[in-house]
């Protein structure tokens, strides 16, 4: 027969272990809670300016972050050959396309379009256009997927013209950084 006062050690030692362990459970449960319910918080351009990027876009610490290398654009018309405009299609078509390969790439990642917090785009000169980017081509196929009802989440953003990419009449590129909710 076990000792009274041994019984009681034993009792106050197996009641310390469970509730260390709970409250190891519970810490570890509230850390997942916090990273689940990690903050984004997207600051409007100035002035009431209807553009659609993020003036910034800031997130808390423990916020996953994931880096996707820059996309290019998928022939558009490959019997068109490269080197013939019509293989990766102008750059509005181009900007669809990288932007489709993007939100393929994130749904493989389970997370989608509205997760991206920041893009860095880089544009062609066009030769039919005096080997000026077509800004205003990129922004119609952006506009699809961004400031939207469907997605109204905007990135911060940058676009720059570049003097080529890895193949002739390829006008886009884009990198993307998104938060894991």
């Amino acid at each position: 027969m076990m000792n009274p006062s041994r019984a009681l050690d034993f009792a106050r030692n197996w009641s310390a272990r469970l509730l260390y362990k709970l409250l190891l459970v519970l810490g570890f449960m509230s850390f997942g809670v916090s990273v689940l319910y990690a903050d984004v918080t997207r600051y409007p351009l100035p002035n009431g300016s209807t553009f659609p990027i993020a003036q910034a876009v800031e997130v808390t610490a423990d916020t996953g972050l994931v880096f996707l290398s820059g996309a290019t654009p998928l022939p558009a018309d490959s019997s068109a050959g490269v080197g013939n405009p019509a293989y990766y299609g102008d750059t509005r078509i181009q900007t669809i396309s990288v932007l489709n390969r993007i939100k393929e790439n994130l749904e493989d990642k389970d997370l989608e379009m509205g997760d991206i917090i920041k893009l860095t785009v880089f544009l062609v000169g066009d030769p039919a256009n005096d080997n000026v980017m077509d800004f205003a081509g990129f922004m119609e196929g952006y506009t699809e997927f961004f400031g939207t009802a469907e997605q109204p989440n905007l990135p911060a953003r940058s676009a720059f013209q570049i003097a080529r990419l890895g193949q002739p009449l390829m006008f886009v590129e884009i990198e993307a950084i998104a938060a894991r909710p």
